[in-house]
């Protein structure tokens, strides 16, 4: 069955639009990702990169884009995605909000960050798909995640594909360290821990969501995360499916053991 809700592990910046050949593998699997997803009506992106005191929703007709990436090449912030937005849609995710406890707010004025023209730009090309970008919120309070997700439940009636975009694995001064056997393990085991909670039959919902919300316990978590801003959207996205991940795709960036999870 195609899935309607998925987690993605982004990779660094634009390099994945730039050839890094640290990114080919995730090119290339975000190319092929359509063919395993629902033909959406719109698009929702949670981004790891955009924190706000409450659901804050992008409610432009035709936002911009947000170059919030340092350092990169001139071409980096040439890049274009003219996605429409989908303002009624985002209202209604304001809405939705609303019925479950939370205060939201929408914008004009904030663009799409590279949360979402990044992998989409890779995965819809033609940029013809209406867009929306929900915030993260501040505190990154796990169970605070959860009940955004569960408020973007809703979101299923609407044929809308949620994307929950940040990284599985998000230690910075990893990524540019010498590669030792010991890190190495930590970054499996914590993978090993996210497969297995997101995705075994065996765990029960009550269970699932306990792990999610005490994530620190798990092995290497923060190695692996010392800020979990990254893998809070994958909070959002398993709250609004509330079940087992439908599937597991593990692959390396930056060369380094990271995940997706799709619903």
């Amino acid at each position: 069955m195609p899935a309607s809700i998925i987690y993605l592990s982004h990779g660094g910046g634009p390099l994945p639009l730039l050839g890094d050949p640290a990114h080919a593998e995730l090119v290339d699997l975000l190319g092929e990702m359509p063919a395993r997803l629902i033909k959406p009506s719109a698009i929702v992106v949670v981004s790891a990169h955009w924190e706000e005191s409450r659901p804050t929703i992008v409610s432009s007709a035709a936002p911009a884009l947000l170059y919030d990436y340092y350092g990169f090449a001139e071409e980096s912030y040439e890049i274009t995605y003219p996605a429409p937005g989908a303002p009624a849609l985002a209202e209604r995710i304001a809405g939705y909000c609303e019925q479950h406890g939370l205060e939201a707010q929408l914008t004009q004025t904030r663009g799409f960050d590279h949360g979402l023209f990044v992998p989409l730009k890779i995965m819809y090309p033609d940029a013809r798909i209406a867009c929306v970008q929900v915030s993260l919120l501040r505190g990154l309070s796990p169970r605070a995640h959860i009940k955004l997700g569960r408020a973007l439940r809703e979101l299923r009636q609407d044929n809308v594909l949620l994307v929950g975009s940040g990284f599985s694995f998000h230690n910075m001064k990893a990524f540019f360290a010498p590669a030792t056997s010991e890190d190495a393990a930590r970054n499996a085991a914590f993978e090993d821990w996210l497969a297995e909670t997101c995705a075994s039959t065996g765990i029960d919902e009550a269970e699932r969501e306990r792990r999610l919300i005490e994530w620190e316990a798990a092995p290497a978590a923060r190695y692996c995360h010392p800020r979990e801003e990254h893998l809070l959207p994958l909070h959002v996205c398993y709250a609004a499916a509330g079940r087992a991940a439908q599937e597991v795709i593990r692959l390396r960036i930056l060369n380094k053991q990271a995940s997706m999870y799709l619903w």
